[in-house]
């Protein structure tokens, strides 16, 4: 098989099927991806034995003759837009959701002699645990450890499912050796405990898939590629696969006739390791894992996890990996590969890995993107031209603001900016300090705006005079939430400080007001040398030298008040974080929630649930545990990171002026980054 281009859309669950019949839908997700340039799409996960064994009753099945025109209609749309389809196949095994809610046992290579350490689940709400729940309907898991003759019926089904995959003419199919499944459990140490030829060695424990891949081989011969994924290396839990064994795995799978490995990686515990594996918040997570795999086979090697464009470039110039898997880059930019093979790597819009696309599969649902509004979606595009040109007004060039004027600007209308800050970004700027995968983003959006060439202006207060003054037919509001100061004695102090006097602070638009001794000495020397034009040199700096005092109090732990005491915490600073209720990180995708809570534990950070702020004094914060305790902690420095409210008084000034208006992003309703983009869509990508 020959593909465009060494990029590939690896395998990310869009959960759209019916009764394991692929729709419409997913073809147009599929077919975008191919479209936009990548050389290989990957499906998400197909169940050999449909529904048996299948996470979800969304995903497509390959058990049975119905399902071949689906995947047909699949294959020839990918093939007519230019690339090549690869039909990913699995039996879920220990983790096969729709068997435990038809109660059927799950087939394992043994029972298991573990269970998951559930403790995260504490920051998850109780919306969340039932849809978690209701995917599984609530019931006991029951294992079946599979004998002969179910080891027979699994080699079988997957070379029918393989001869399927075939007829539907699809070029290639991967076998899923890794992230709990069946195969993947055989694999590794600690799931498989058997004592016959399936168990023990690496040899024996491989087996198994090797004997799938040379019933696979058998069947379709040539007709497929066969692609083999598997995890370099398993996470958080000790008798987990290691590099060396699969290393050895992957020698063993390429002699049984396997024509490609696809490296991965797997964290065992989903409520805590989800960050390491199987989708890594590190860039180029598994590049070396899969280099060592490559030096050890003659076979291309594939490598996932997290392959920004650059490094992947580097990675296959350095001869570590062969291809590049990018998922969530592509969710976010299906045109990706096409912009970087004109040359024009800053039109990519970015993924900010805030994994709100696939924490969706926890909850057996379609995945959505927080910068791509088309995503699932994606007759949204191309935009439709304007049928009048309009002269639109936004204010605020934080992502709603410049969202809409990009997507104005595209469909033909004069935009322009306005923004009493000095910087593009709002908030997400402010955000970048604590979150750096945020500022590819306002890179693009700086981009865009200059091959757009829109109108911005920077340090423009927008004021019902100056918006008469432009004769705009429509105004849209985009400036940001309101964080107010806390209504606590002692909120008023000088060490106190919201989220918006920092952010006036590092933006050098603060009044001595609104900045401490300490902070507008930080603002001063940003405004002098441009340093806080630069959040990684600020992240850098603040390293070394950071002019506060050594205890901090960060009220609120939200994901403003979370993400800011880690961030604290990393350079030496002694931090408590007092939160209201129980749940922290709200509302952070829960993979990204859990893994920031455990982060702010490692850093030190003193995390106090479910308690009342009473008072704050010179030196201290005072509060109340739910049992009723008076406590305190020492306080240098209080942060008050709650209260962030939805307000848009120059809207209603606009409005009293009789000047109509738009309110969009956290102004109407605060949804983050997320929210923002997705509102300035549905204000102006239409109509």
């Amino acid at each position: 098989m020959e593909t465009p281009n060494r990029i590939v859309l690896p395998a990310m669950d869009m959960n759209v099927s019916e009764d394991g019949e692929i729709e419409q839908r997913e073809i147009d997700h599929y077919v975008a991806r191919a479209a936009g340039g990548a050389g290989l799409i990957i499906t998400g996960a197909c169940a050999i034995a449909f529904p048996v064994g299948a996470a979800s009753m969304k995903e497509p099945g390959l058990s049975d003759d119905k399902y071949i025109p689906g995947l047909k209609a699949l294959a020839d749309a990918v093939h007519a837009a230019g690339s090549k389809l690869c039909v990913q196949s699995t039996h879920h095994g220990k983790v096969a959701r729709v068997d435990i809610a038809n109660d059927r046992p799950l087939i394992a290579p043994s029972t298991p002699d573990y269970d998951y350490d559930y403790s995260a689940l504490a920051d998850s709400t109780g919306e969340e645990l039932g849809r978690m729940g209701a995917a599984t309907g609530g019931k006991k898991t029951v294992y079946k450890e599979m004998d002969h003759s179910d080891i027979a019926w699994l080699v079988d089904t997957w070379a029918d499912a393989a001869d399927r995959i075939a007829k539907a003419g699809a070029d290639a199919i991967e076998i899923h050796v890794a992230h709990g499944y069946i195969l993947g459990v055989f694999l590794n140490r600690r799931d498989n405990l058997r004592t016959d030829e399936y168990g023990g060695s690496l040899a024996n424990r491989a087996r198994l898939t090797c004997e799938v891949i040379a019933a696979v081989k058998a069947r379709v011969g040539d007709t497929l590629a066969v692609l083999v994924r598997v995890s370099g290396e398993e996470y958080g839990q000790e008798g987990g696969l290691t590099l060396p064994e699969a290393t050895e795995a992957a020698v063993l799978f390429e002699r049984a006739g396997a024509d490609a490995i696809h490296v991965t990686g797997w964290g065992r515990n989903p409520f805590d390791n989800f960050t390491d594996g199987p989708l890594p918040d590190t860039i180029g997570a598994y590049v070396d894992n899969a280099a060592a795999i490559k030096k050890a086979v003659s076979i291309p090697v594939i490598a996932v996890g997290r392959m920004l464009p650059e490094v992947a470039e580097k990675a296959i110039d350095d001869d570590k990996v062969d291809f590049a898997a990018m998922g969530r880059q592509l969710l976010a930019d299906p045109n990706l590969p096409n912009k970087l093979a004109a040359g024009t790597p800053e039109r990519v819009r970015p993924c900010i890995n805030c994994y709100l696309c696939v924490a969706e599969n926890f909850f057996d649902d379609t995945p959505f993107c927080a910068v791509n509004p088309a995503l699932g979606n994606e007759n949204l595009l191309p935009l439709t031209p304007a049928p009048t040109r309009e002269h639109v007004v936004v204010v605020g060039a934080g992502p709603a603001g410049l969202e809409s004027a990009l997507v104005l600007t595209e469909r033909g209308h004069r935009v322009t900016v306005l923004d009493k800050a000095d910087r593009l970004g709002g908030t997400m700027w402010f955000s970048t300090l604590t979150t750096p995968d945020n500022e590819p983003l306002i890179r693009f959006f700086e981009a865009e705006i200059k091959r757009l060439g829109i109108d911005v202006r920077l340090k423009a207060e927008a004021t019902v005079e100056s918006i008469r003054a432009l004769g705009a037919d429509r105004v849209i509001v985009a400036t940001g939430a309101k964080r107010p100061a806390p209504a606590i004695p002692g909120g008023d102090l000088p060490h106190v400080h919201t989220g918006d006097s920092l952010r006036a602070t590092m933006l050098g638009t603060a009044t001595a007001d609104e900045a401490g001794v300490f902070l507008r000495t930080v603002g001063r020397l940003g405004r002098l040398s441009t340093i806080t034009k630069r959040p990684s040199w600020i992240r850098r700096l603040t390293k070394i030298a950071l002019p506060m005092g050594k205890n901090v109090v960060v009220i609120g732990g939200s994901l403003v008040g979370l993400e800011l005491a880690e961030f604290l915490a990393e350079r030496g600073r002694k931090i408590t974080l007092l939160h209201e209720s129980q749940q922290l990180g709200l509302p952070l995708a829960m993979p990204r929630r859990w893994t920031a809570v455990r982060h702010a534990k490692e850093h030190g950070v003193q995390l106090k649930r479910n308690v009342s702020v009473t008072r704050i004094t010179d030196t201290a914060v005072e509060w109340t545990n739910a049992k009723g305790e008076a406590k305190s902690a020492p306080a240098d420095m209080v942060i008050y990171a709650d209260g962030t409210t939805a307000a848009a008084p120059l809207a209603d000034e606009l409005r009293a002026a009789g000047i109509d208006c738009e309110v969009i992003g956290d102004a109407a309703e605060v949804g983050y980054i997320h929210g923002a983009i997705h509102s300035a869509w549905r204000a102006v990508a239409v109509g």
